[in-house]
C-alpha cells in the first residue's frame, strides 16, 4: 500500500517569518509568546492567538484531549518540526501530507483582518514562501503544498494564486461559505477572478470543515459531542452552495475539494439534487442543459474521508476517481500512528486494488500534480512497508503530558502497542 494524505495541518514553528519579510514590516510579524501561565501563543496586532490543544493531541491519550491552550513543551515535534513530521509519517507509513495552517486561521482570516492591506499581503506571502520553500521543500516528495489565500481581494487572491502556483502549489485552502466571513457568497460573481486563475494554473480550493468560522450548533447548552459529529455538515452545506451557484458552469476546468467532509452522505446528496432538479427547476431556473447536477458534482468536486467505512462501501455511488483519503496529524480525529492498520479495514475483498491505489494515493497524485514516485526514486520506496523500516526506531508511543504542580511539564510513557508490533 501507498498512503497520501489530503489533509494535515501544521503548528507553525516560531521562526516561520524569520527572512521572509521586507524590511519595513519585520517589526509587524506575528510574534510567537510564551504568556504567564507557560502556554505559546502567537501574537499579532494586538491579539493573542493561542494553539487548541485538539489541534495537535498526536501522541497523547485520549482521556487528555480537550480545548485548553497548550505550549511547545506538551507538543509531540512532529507538529511544528519539519524533519520530526517525516519521521512520524515514516513510521505511519505515510508518503504525502497536505497540510493546511493552524494560527492564521484556514483561510488567513487572521490576516484578512489587518487594517493596512499592504501589511496584510505581506504576511501571506512570507507564510505562503516558508510553507512552500522550507515546509514543503526540506524533504522534496514528501508534501503536497497548499498555499493560503488573500482572500479581501479577489484579484489580489487571484495574483497571489499564480503566484504560488509557479512556486509548485495546486493546492489552495478557501472558505467552505466565505459569506460567513463578512465577504460575498460564492452565488455572487465576487470570486471569479479567483476561479479563473484556479482554472487557469490547475489549482484545487480546498474548502475544509471549520473554514467559515461557524459550526453547527443544535443549542447553547449542548453538549460538544453534538458539535463534534455535526462537523461534517458544514460540508454538506457547500456542496449544496457550490452546485447550486453556477460557478462549475461558469468555469469547467475547476476542482473543488470537500476537505475532511467524509463520503458516506454523498449517495443520497446526489440523490436529492437530483430530485429537486427534476422536480424545481422549471421555477427556480437552474439550468444544466442535458445533465444531472450529480454528473456535474460527481466529475468536478473532489471528496475525502479519513475514517469512512459505509462510503467505500457504497463507492458503486461515488465517482472513484475523485476520492481520497486523509490522516488528519496531529488532530484529535487523526488515525496516527496505525493510519495504514485502519484504512486496510474499509478494503474487504470485494474492493479492487484499483480502487485501493486511486483512494489512498493515485487520485491525490493526478489532482494535486504530485509525483513522488519520481523525486524518491520508485514506488517501491514509497510503500508503507518500505518507509516504516526506515523509522522502525522511531518512538510512537502514546505518551501522557501533564503540567505538574510548579508547572513543568513531565511525560510517562503508556504502555501501547507500535504499528507493526
Amino acid at each position: 500500500m501507498v498512503l497520501v494524505s489530503v489533509d494535515d495541518h501544521v503548528v507553525e514553528p516560531p521562526h516561520l517569518f524569520g527572512g521572509r519579510l521586507p524590511a519595513k514590516y519585520v517589526d509587524l510579524a506575528p510574534q510567537f509568546v510564551t504568556r504567564d501561565d507557560g502556554t505559546n501563543a502567537w501574537a499579532y496586532e494586538g491579539q493573542e492567538i493561542a494553539n487548541v490543544a485538539l489541534n495537535a493531541v498526536a501522541g497523547r491519550p485520549k482521556e487528555e484531549y480537550g480545548m485548553e491552550p497548550t505550549s511547545f513543551a506538551e507538543l509531540r515535534a512532529g507538529c511544528y518540526d519539519i524533519d520530526e513530521r517525516v519521521k512520524d509519517m515514516d513510521a505511519n507509513g505515510v508518503l504525502g501530507s497536505l497540510c493546511f495552517p493552524s494560527f492564521p486561521q484556514f483561510c488567513g482570516q487572521l490576516f484578512a483582518r489587518t487594517e493596512d492591506k499592504d501589511v496584510a499581503l505581506a504576511m501571506v506571502r512570507a507564510y505562503n514562501d516558508w510553507h512552500i520553500d522550507e515546509w514543503c521543500g526540506t524533504h522534496p516528495g514528501r508534501f503536497i503544498p497548499c498555499s493560503l489565500p488573500a482572500i479581501w481581494d479577489p484579484e489580489v487572491l487571484a495574483a497571489e494564486v499564480r503566484r504560488t502556483a509557479a512556486k509548485g502549489a495546486h493546492a489552495v485552502t478557501f472558505s467552505e461559505n466565505p459569506s460567513k466571513l463578512g465577504w460575498p457568497s460564492i452565488h455572487s460573481d465576487h470570486w471569479d477572478p479567483f476561479w479563473r486563475a484556479c482554472s487557469d494554473e490547475q489549482v484545487v480550493v480546498c474548502m475544509h470543515i471549520g473554514s467559515s468560522s461557524s459550526l453547527v450548533i443544535t443549542s447553547a447548552d449542548a453538549p460538544i459531542d453534538c458539535l463534534i459529529t455535526l462537523t461534517p455538515i458544514n460540508i454538506v452545506q457547500a456542496a449544496t452552495d457550490i452546485v447550486w451557484s453556477g460557478v462549475l458552469h461558469r468555469f469547467p476546468d475547476l476542482r473543488i475539494a470537500l476537505s475532511e467532509g467524509g463520503i458516506g452522505w454523498i449517495p443520497y446528496f446526489m440523490e436529492r439534487i437530483d430530485y429537486q432538479y427534476r422536480q424545481h427547476h422549471f421555477w427556480t431556473g437552474q439550468d444544466f442543459g442535458d445533465r444531472l447536477p450529480s454528473e456535474v458534482f460527481s466529475e468536478r468536486v473532489l471528496t475525502c474521508f479519513i475514517d469512512d467505512r459505509f462510503g467505500v462501501a457504497n463507492r458503486a455511488s461515488l465517482n472513484m476517481d475523485n476520492v481520497m483519503w486523509e490522516c488528519d496529524y496531529p488532530h484529535s480525529d487523526s488515525t496516527w500512528p496505525f493510519s495504514p492498520e485502519q484504512v486496510a479495514e474499509h478494503f474487504d475483498a470485494s474492493v479492487s486494488d484499483n480502487d485501493i491505489d486511486r483512494i489512498t494515493h493515485l487520485n491525490a497524485m493526478k489532482h494535486f500534480s504530485y509525483d513522488p514516485f519520481t523525486a524518491l526514486g520508485g514506488r517501491e520506496s514509497c510503500t508503507v512497508g518500505a518507509l516504516r523500516a526506515r523509522a522502525k526506531d522511531h518512538d510512537v508511543a502514546i505518551r501522557s503530558v501533564r503540567a505538574d504542580t510548579v508547572g513543568r511539564h513531565a511525560a510517562r510513557a503508556v504502555d501501547l502497542p507500535v504499528p507493526g508490533n
